[in-house]
């Protein structure tokens, strides 16, 4: 699997200061635990069910110099939920958010972008009951899968404190929601970011602001 800007969106945006003890649910190519590791000191748990992307993250995270941080574990959500006794102060994850639609042919590309392997819901379930009592859950989804969320996170006792609104450029609309939720309520620190100002790779100032750290060309 290819870094996706999703990915780097998320692992930019999600506070980690002062947490000691991070999961990243779904790593992937595990850029979230690595960013996450390179912006804090906390110790991170990474999780992934795909053999060859947690191949894959096994090969960068061995190569990044906060490796030692890292754990990553190769397994269901779910499974790690069940047998897991740590609470965490983060979890993050980008989780597989395509319901329905087209599967693409092959299968590790088809478990990374879709919700068959964790729906949405179960994360959040799964997730609410590894939190610490002041821990906070962040995640990217669609704009279209708000209202579920919103629900999901309500039913576990979590409120959103944080969104991030984000489109490809100014004039498009929102594609993508960053939210963060913890147990307790207060009122939502809501932006907006565009990727693009409009031409391919022209980059606003906003989104080269946040993510300046991590591109070696901003």
């Amino acid at each position: 699997m290819k870094i996706g800007t999703d990915g780097v969106l998320l692992g930019a945006w999600v506070k980690v200061k002062n947490k000691e003890n991070i999961l990243d649910v779904g790593t992937g190519t595990g850029i979230i635990a690595i960013m996450a590791a390179q912006r804090s000191n906390a110790l991170i748990d990474a999780v992934e069910i795909d053999e060859n992307a947690c191949m894959q993250a096994s090969e960068n995270i061995a190569s990044c110099p906060w490796h030692e941080r890292i754990h990553l574990e190769h397994m269901s959500f779910q499974d790690f939920a069940k047998q897991c006794k740590k609470k965490y102060d983060l979890i993050v994850s980008n989780p597989p958010f395509f319901k329905n639609q087209y599967r693409p042919s092959e299968k590790s590309r088809s478990i990374a972008r879709h919700d068959d392997a964790l729906p949405l819901e179960q994360l959040v379930s799964d997730a609410s009951g590894l939190l610490n009592p002041d821990g906070s859950m962040a995640l990217i989804i669609p704009s279209e899968l708000l209202s579920c969320c919103e629900k999901y996170l309500s039913d576990k006792a979590l409120f959103i404190t944080r969104k991030l609104n984000v489109m490809p450029a100014p004039e498009k609309p929102v594609k993508r929601i960053l939210l963060e939720a913890e147990r307790s309520a207060r009122k939502v620190s809501e932006d907006y970011l565009a990727i693009e100002k409009g031409p391919r790779h022209d980059y606003t100032e906003m989104y080269k602001e946040l993510t300046r750290d991590f591109y070696l060309a901003f």
